[in-house]
C-alpha cells in the first residue's frame, strides 16, 4: 500500500470520527442541560439508559442501521449507504451514549458545589444546568476524547455501512482487519500504531489539563 494512501486512510479516519463526535456533541449537549436541571428519578432514569446503550454492540447497531439504510429499507431513499455520510451517522449515534452518561454523572457529582450556588443567587434550573456545564468544561472535554476515541477505533458500523471502499469509505480499523486478513502484518501493525498515534497524545493532554482544573 503506497504512502499517499495510507496518509489519506488516516486522514479520512479522523475526517469521519472527528464529525461524528460533533454531530454527537450537538444533539447531546441540550439533552446533558436537560438532565441537569430536571435532575430527580427521571435524571436517574434516562441516565441508566444511557449508561445501559454504551455497552450495545457496535456489529448490532451497524446492522440495525445497514436495514435502515439500505434500498429496501425506510431511509433508503436517503441513497447514502456505503458512504463517509453513512459512517459519520452511525458513529455519531454509538458514541452519543457514552457522552451523556459520562458528561452528566461527571457533572454532577464532581460540582454540586457550583449548581447550590447557582440557584442560591436566583438562577433557574436551565440557567444552573448551563453554569455547570460551563464550568465544566474540561471535563466535557475528557468526555469527548473518549467518544472520539470510541469513534475512530470501532470497526463494525465502519465495516458495515462503509463497506471498506478503496479511495472512498476505507478508514484505519477496516483497512487493519483486511491487511490482516491478506497476511500483510507489518502494514497492520503500522497502521496500528498510526490509531495509537492519534488517540494517545489527544487523551494525556486532556487528562493532564483537567487535573490543574
Amino acid at each position: 500500500m503506497p504512502y499517499q494512501e495510507v496518509a489519506t486512510i488516516i486522514a479520512r479516519s479522523i475526517m469521519v470520527s472527528g464529525l461524528a463526535t460533533l454531530l454527537a456533541l450537538a444533539w447531546s449537549i441540550p439533552v446533558i442541560v436537560k438532565l441537569l436541571a430536571t435532575g430527580g428519578r427521571v435524571a436517574k432514569i434516562a441516565l441508566d439508559v444511557a449508561g445501559t446503550l454504551t455497552g450495545i454492540p457496535t456489529v448490532v447497531l451497524g446492522l440495525l442501521l445497514y436495514f435502515l439504510l439500505s434500498r429496501g429499507g425506510p431511509l433508503g431513499f436517503l441513497g447514502i449507504l456505503y458512504s463517509p455520510l453513512a459512517m459519520i451517522l452511525g458513529q455519531a449515534l454509538l458514541i452519543t451514549p457514552y457522552i451523556i452518561y459520562l458528561a452528566v454523572s461527571n457533572l454532577m457529582e464532581g460540582r454540586r458545589n457550583i449548581w447550590e450556588l447557582a440557584l442560591s443567587l436566583g438562577a433557574s434550573k436551565t440557567q444552573a444546568a448551563l453554569t455547570l456545564l460551563q464550568d465544566g468544561v474540561y471535563s466535557l472535554a475528557s468526555v469527548v476524547v473518549v467518544a472520539f476515541n470510541r469513534a475512530v477505533g470501532e470497526l463494525g458500523i465502519a465495516l458495515m455501512l462503509g463497506g471498506n471502499i478503496k479511495g472512498f469509505t476505507r478508514v484505519m480499523t477496516t483497512a487493519i482487519a483486511l491487511e490482516v486478513s491478506k497476511g500483510e502484518y507489518e502494514l497492520a501493525l503500522t497502521l496500528g500504531g498510526a490509531l495509537l498515534a492519534i488517540v494517545l497524545p489527544i487523551s494525556i493532554a486532556i487528562t493532564t489539563i483537567g487535573k490543574k482544573i
